[in-house]
C-alpha cells in the first residue's frame, strides 16, 4: 500500500476506534482483550499513539529515549486520545518515511511506524467495536497487507514453529493476498505465492486477519485439508 492511503486508513480507523469506546456501555468489558474494559483500550491505544509518535519526532535511535506517558484522570481519556491521534498523523505526515529511526523489527525506518500504526489502529477498532457488539469489518486492502505485515514482522517472535507439522496456505478470497508459511530450521518462512500447503485458511481478508490476532476463532475461516495443522499454527503464533 502507498503511505498516503496508511496515513487515510490511520485517520479513519482511528476516529471509528474512538467513537466506538465512547458509545460502548459505561465499563464494558473488551471480548478480545478480557482483561482491560474500554477505558483501559482507549488508554492503550493513546499510549502507543504517543510512544511512537514520539520515535519518529525524536528520530529515537532507542525505545528507551521515549518518556513514558502518564494515564490521566478517566474524564480527560477521549480528549487526550484525540490531541494524540491529531499530532501522531500531524509528524507522520510531515516526515520523510524513508528517515531511519528505532523500531523493534528487522525494518528501521519511519515508513514501518506509518505501516504499524495504521495496522494497530485497524485491529484495535475492531476491540473497542467488539465491546459494544457490532464489529465491521477492517478494509479489504489494509487487511490483506495487516496479514503479510504479521507474516513478515511478527512471527520471529512467535514459539516453538516445529510444533505445527506442516505447512499452512493462507488466501484471502475477497481482495489480492496469498502466502505459504513453512518451518525451515526451527523458524518459520513465508513466501509470497500460490501454493499448496497441509492446511490452507480461505476467507475475507479482514476475518483473517482477525484470525491471526486470535479476535475472532477458526472457524470463521474455511479451513481446506489437515485442520489439526492450521490449528497448531495459530496456536504458535501466539505472540501475548
Amino acid at each position: 500500500m502507498e503511505i498516503s492511503r496508511y496515513l487515510e486508513a490511520l485517520e479513519r480507523d482511528g476516529a471509528a476506534f474512538v467513537d466506538a469506546c465512547l458509545a460502548a456501555p459505561e465499563g464494558a468489558r473488551v471480548p478480545s482483550c478480557p482483561e482491560w474494559d474500554v477505558r483501559d483500550l482507549l488508554w492503550h491505544l493513546t499510549e502507543v499513539h504517543d510512544f511512537w509518535c514520539s520515535v519518529v519526532d525524536q528520530r529515537a535511535a532507542g525505545h528507551e529515549q521515549v518518556v513514558e506517558a502518564a494515564r490521566p484522570a478517566d474524564a480527560e481519556l477521549e480528549a487526550t486520545y484525540r490531541r494524540g491521534l491529531d499530532r501522531l498523523l500531524a509528524v507522520l505526515r510531515s516526515t520523510d518515511p524513508g528517515i531511519a529511526v528505532w523500531t523493534w523489527s528487522h525494518q528501521q525506518d519511519v515508513a514501518w511506524v506509518i505501516r504499524r500504526m495504521a495496522q494497530e489502529t485497524a485491529v484495535h477498532r475492531a476491540d473497542a467495536e467488539s465491546a459494544r457488539g457490532a464489529v465491521a469489518a477492517i478494509e479489504a486492502e489494509l487487511a490483506s497487507d495487516g496479514i503479510d505485515e504479521f507474516l513478515h514482522h511478527f512471527l520471529v517472535a512467535a514459539a516453538a514453529p516445529e510444533t505445527v507439522g506442516g505447512s499452512v496456505h493462507l488466501h484471502c478470497t475477497d481482495v489480492a493476498g496469498e502466502w505459504t508459511v513453512r518451518v525451515a530450521d526451527g523458524a518459520f518462512v513465508t513466501a509470497r505465492e500460490h501454493a499448496k500447503g497441509d492446511a490452507a485458511m480461505r476467507g475475507a481478508a479482514s476475518d483473517l486477519l482477525l484470525a491471526l490476532w486470535r479476535r475472532v476463532p477458526l472457524e470463521s475461516l474455511d479451513v481446506v485439508g489437515d485442520a489439526a495443522v492450521a490449528q497448531r499454527f495459530v496456536d504458535a503464533t501466539r505472540l501475548g
